[in-house]
């Protein structure tokens, strides 16, 4: 797929030159701190070494104190507690941080996900008529409930309290809880607005820790669950969620709590569980490799464990997912990623077979007359990887896409967006032909009844194809700055490393460097090139790999100049290690 690169602005250089002589960084380094609006020597020193002493006290955080209360008054009248959350990777990460800290000094505590396609997402009647029906006096929600309003009345009407705990954006009335946690309340001044659902559990418990006068050393623990939420969430990594994803991710480097190693052992793809079960000294081995390397990085949790923890939420029920990381013993949590290994292949398969059907549907319907948008259905289609495909379709044909399926006599869809086209806004143009929709700028979920889907396909193109505009129609590429090869050195890329770690926020820095050209370049496994660079006047030559790109290959070695853009990485081959160019675009002349 062809990029449009978007090279960043230089930020102001009298900024970036004094912020380079008070780090001691060349200006290079310096522009990027700016741009990430890290201005001074103090901003620096807080992004290089974050510190847990300066996370925001949870009390700053409107009805924090009606949350404690009620939570210590359960808990002293003894009464049953029920946590509810989501089924995705931050709901049930919000629930095993809740539920397992709760359970540790409270017994009467359960936890409660709901079921994806009887009851779908958030707060369900029957998940309130379950709490009433089985005593329980008080349910706190993660990661979901800010629009629970009829829920909520529900519970208040049985008899039950509610505590809602969600960082979604509040609709224009809030629910009648006994206190509403969420930093995005027009009303709330609590300093970080980006908290991940599981982020706000766990101020919660930093909250109930400090007043009932705890130890506070066991917070760290709950770290490694935080850092897999705000990576999964795709939650921005600054501020606050930049200190806890960085002590999570040494937690979870250093000694993660049992279901996440399982997962992360799992994740390698060098054993299965069943196998490490069935070998003790293997098992042994593997872990004290795991916590050798110490590499675990926000990527690793994105496109290895997430995917893991959603599969059963996705195929089955969630419950298995939270089971796993309430695990305490090894061997325990690897029966239980065995169970969800084998779910994550079944998804994987449901998402390969979707999504060639959905490609192929699209190559018929092209044939008739092209189209601005992606709309989808067919009765059969999982609806737990729905999602996935219309990601995978917008990766092939780069257009908003909506792929639906039927549940319970319904059209039930996931939306997909792409750069700078407000997906959500434009279903909400259709709101007359939906039964409900909700969601953001790039993904959204809508719910339609069977007859109006040709109606829908046919609106929704419509409403695209007026909005639609140049920019929309390539994916963006964003280029941090352009740089000499003479500067790719390791005083350069540890000082990248140490702006670790990257995600919505902080991405990590897309370079370029301009007419180059290739030399000692060979194919890799029929798809991949491995090649050095050159650039006139520089002496550094270094190694790139560039994967996908085997039908560079002749234009490579034509020694046609091109523009290159790449991340810096290092690359340990038989304990030797040596930077390396990971290839993000190509472009000729």
């Amino acid at each position: 797929m062809e990029f449009r690169w978007e090279i960043k602005s230089k930020a102001d250089q009298s900024t970036v030159q004094s912020l380079s002589s008070e780090i001691n960084v060349n200006p290079t380094l310096a522009n990027l701190l700016v741009n990430r609006n890290v201005k001074t020597f103090q901003e620096a020193k807080d992004f290089f070494r974050p510190d847990l002493d300066k996370i925001h006290s949870p009390f700053l955080m409107k009805d924090m104190d009606k949350a404690v209360e009620r939570l210590v008054k359960a808990i002293d009248h003894e009464e049953k507690i029920l946590v509810y959350g989501d089924y995705d990777v931050d709901g049930t990460t919000a629930v095993a941080l809740f539920y397992g800290f709760l359970n540790t000094v409270y017994p009467q505590v359960e936890f409660y996900i709901p079921d994806r396609y009887q009851e779908g997402y958030g707060v369900s009647e029957r998940g309130v008529h379950y709490a009433a029906e089985n005593g329980f006096k008080l349910i706190v929600s993660l990661d979901c409930g800010i629009k629970a309003l009829e829920k909520v009345e529900l519970a208040n009407s049985l008899g039950v309290d509610f505590i809602v705990c969600d960082h979604h954006t509040p609709g224009e009335q809030l629910p009648n809880a006994l206190a509403v946690l969420d930093p995005k309340r027009q009303d709330c001044d609590y300093p970080y607005k980006e908290l991940s659902g599981c982020g706000v559990g766990f101020k919660l418990i930093q909250a109930f820790t400090e007043r009932t006068g705890k130890n506070a050393s066991h917070l760290f623990g709950l770290l490694d669950l935080v850092a897999v939420s705000i990576a999964a969430d795709i939650v921005p990594i600054t501020g606050e969620n930049r200190i806890l994803a960085h002590y999570g991710l040494e937690r979870l480097n250093n000694n993660p709590r049992p279901g996440l190693m399982a997962l992360i052992l799992a994740g390698k793809g060098q054993r299965s569980p069943q196998e490490l079960l069935e070998n003790r000294q293997l098992l042994q081995r593997e872990m004290l490799q795991l916590k050798s390397d110490k590499d675990i990085e926000i990527s690793d949790i994105v496109f290895r464990i997430g995917p893991r923890i959603n599969a059963s939420g996705r195929l089955e029920h969630a419950k298995a997912s939270v089971e796993l990381l309430i695990s305490q013993d090894i061997h325990d949590a690897l029966r239980r990623a065995e169970v969800v290994e084998d779910v994550n292949a079944a998804r994987k398969n449901f998402d390969e077979n979707i999504t060639k059907e959905a490609i192929q549907m699209i190559e018929d319907r092209e044939q008739e007359k092209p189209y601005k948008s992606t709309v989808l259905y067919k009765e059969d289609w999982h609806k737990g990887v729905i999602g996935i495909v219309a990601s995978r379709c917008i990766e092939q044909y780069y257009r908003p896409t909506i792929i639906l399926t039927e549940s319970n006599n319904k059209a039930t869809g996931s939306a997909r967006s792409v750069y700078d086209f407000d997906i959500y806004e434009a279903i909400s143009e259709c709101s007359d032909l939906l039964e409900q929709f909700g969601g953001h700028k790039y993904a959204a979920g809508l719910t339609m009844e069977l007859d109006k889907v040709p109606a829908f396909q046919e609106r929704f193109e419509e409403i695209v194809t007026s909005r639609i505009a140049d920019i929309h129609t390539k994916p963006v590429l964003e280029v941090d700055d352009e740089l000499e090869l003479d500067q790719i050195n390791y005083k350069f890329y540890n000082i990248l490393r140490q702006m670790a770690p990257f995600g919505p926020g902080n991405t990590e820095p897309i370079f370029c460097a301009n007419q180059v050209y290739a030399q000692n370049i060979k194919v890799l496994k029929d798809k991949h090139l491995k090649f050095e660079i050159v650039q006139d006047g520089q002496v550094t030559s270094p190694v790139c790999i560039a994967f996908g790109f085997a039908t560079y290959y002749e234009m490579l070695r034509s020694k046609m100049r091109f523009n290159i853009a790449f991340e810096v990485r290092e690359n340990t081959f038989r304990n030797t290690s040596s930077l390396q160019l990971y290839v993000k675009d190509i472009k000729f002349d």
